[in-house]
């Protein structure tokens, strides 16, 4: 009883900086970290389903959203950044348009926080101009240690720019915050020393920011080391007395799991991250039942990304995380191609139709491995009985020519970056102008960002 008092007390004599009348308080909240690829919005949206107080999308970069164009999606009423690629393709083929950022305006009303990944204080106002009407939040992402983000100067990259980190920040405080009554916050690691990390935590609270996140790692840290927790009571009292929110992050697990951890650190809210990749659910307390089934979560992630019509490469990439590694179901669902591929496979019949329909609008009719009459005979298989047959018809196969491929475009990069081994091919996805394009298809661990 006295500590809850005592909390009370406290929180009555803290200062705290205002929250716009449009933006979002951090405080008691747990919600979806941002996640490259695993934030697209149908994980969003299951976060929210299950118990998720807020949710933040995938780092996207400054350069990639500047130059987008917004239109309302008449099938599903969501709101869509596109952009039409700028290389690739022949000369008398159409560029290729592609959707940057998507929103679902009803269901993350209130709830949803643009991360940014930039370097640079013009762009970043120029690119958040672009969201901010439809976001409730401005995120910068100083925290996220891989090449495809600290290689620009942006992520990670910026604990080691100060200064530059701080204009970018009251550079948004002033120029979107302000016009847009939304808040500004930032994502921030570990430096070496907990001196560092004091002295830096000050500077970000002064520039006007509502929120700062502390992941729990060093930058060279990677997601299988345990988070270092020692300075974060440090941190949460220093965002503290300037009224700063403190959110916290690293080996979060479940709501009662962040609840708990929230009390004993004094933080305002948590993130989780990987366990809500492999099962959002984790949102639900232990009182309303904890985790479901995954056939249940899976289903209802397939339901929402036929409905917003999310790239298919990107929904397979979550099927792969979300199935159960163990169950026969997983070798499956690897092979899919399609929605309705992935639908028949996983025996959710009754979402066949909308799948089939949501394939026509993506292109992917004609890359089904199954149908009605159950899977098709793989390509391999055909060759073998097709080399059979010509084997026994006295045929020879020594020398026959093989057709040539015509390989379509690569995703687009707004900058450098090179591409990376394993990312999904042209076949399953579609471009990608976020940070998640330079990611590869198949990870073995989450990038948080």
């Amino acid at each position: 009883m006295l500590r809850p008092l005592l909390r009370s007390i406290m929180a009555s004599t803290t200062p705290r900086v205002p929250i716009p009348a449009n933006g979002v308080d951090y405080r008691g909240k747990v919600v979806l970290a941002p996640m490259v690829r695993s934030g697209e919005l149908p994980s969003r949206l299951l976060a929210l389903k299950y118990g998720a107080d807020l949710v933040w999308g995938p780092e996207t970069i400054d350069r990639a959203i500047m130059g987008a164009d917004r239109r309302v999606n008449p099938r599903n009423k969501t709101i869509e950044f596109t952009r039409v690629s700028s290389n690739g393709g022949r000369e008398d083929q159409p560029k290729k348009e592609s959707v940057i950022y998507r929103i679902d305006p009803e269901n993350e009303k209130g709830k949803l926080v643009f991360q940014m990944g930039t370097a640079s204080p013009e762009y970043a106002v120029q690119a958040a101009k672009v969201v901010a009407p439809d976001v409730f939040g401005i995120d910068v992402n100083s925290g996220c240690p891989k090449p495809f983000s600290t290689s620009g100067g942006m992520g990670a990259a910026l604990l080691r720019t100060p200064d530059k980190l701080v204009s970018i920040l009251e550079a948004l405080v002033r120029e979107v915050g302000g016009p847009y009554q939304i808040g500004i916050s930032v994502k921030i690691r570990l430096l070496e020393t907990p001196e560092m990390t004091e002295t830096l935590v000050k500077r970000l609270v002064r520039t006007g920011i509502t929120g700062l996140t502390i992941h729990c790692r060093t930058t060279p840290m990677r997601p299988r080391e345990r988070a270092i927790r020692d300075q974060l009571r440090m941190i949460v009292n220093t965002c503290h007395d300037a009224g700063v929110a403190c959110v916290m992050n690293g080996d979060v697990t479940s709501r009662d799991n962040a609840l708990a951890l929230m009390e004993e650190y004094g933080a305002d809210g948590a993130m989780i991250a990987t366990s809500a990749e492999q099962n959002p659910s984790c949102f639900r307390t232990g009182a309303d039942g904890g985790l479901l089934p995954w056939r249940e979560v899976v289903r209802s992630y397939l339901e929402e990304s036929i409905r917003v019509e999310n790239r298919w490469g990107n929904t397979k990439y979550l099927l792969n995380m979300m199935v159960n590694s163990k169950d026969k179901a997983y070798k499956d669902v690897n092979k899919a191609k399609s929605y309705a591929d992935a639908c028949r496979l996983l025996q959710f019949d009754e979402l066949v139709s909308a799948a089939q329909e949501a394939d026509q609008i993506l292109g992917l009719q004609d890359r089904s491995i199954t149908s009605e009459d159950g899977p098709r005979p793989s390509a391999v298989q055909n060759a073998k009985e097709n080399n059979e047959s010509a084997k026994a018809a006295g045929q020879s196969t020594k020398h026959k020519k093989q057709a040539s491929v015509q390989k379509g475009p690569g995703p687009i990069r707004t900058n450098s970056r090179t591409s990376v081994p394993n990312a999904p091919s042209e076949a399953e996805a579609e471009v990608d102008l976020s940070a998640s394009a330079s990611v590869p298809q198949q990870q073995s661990q989450t990038v948080t960002v």
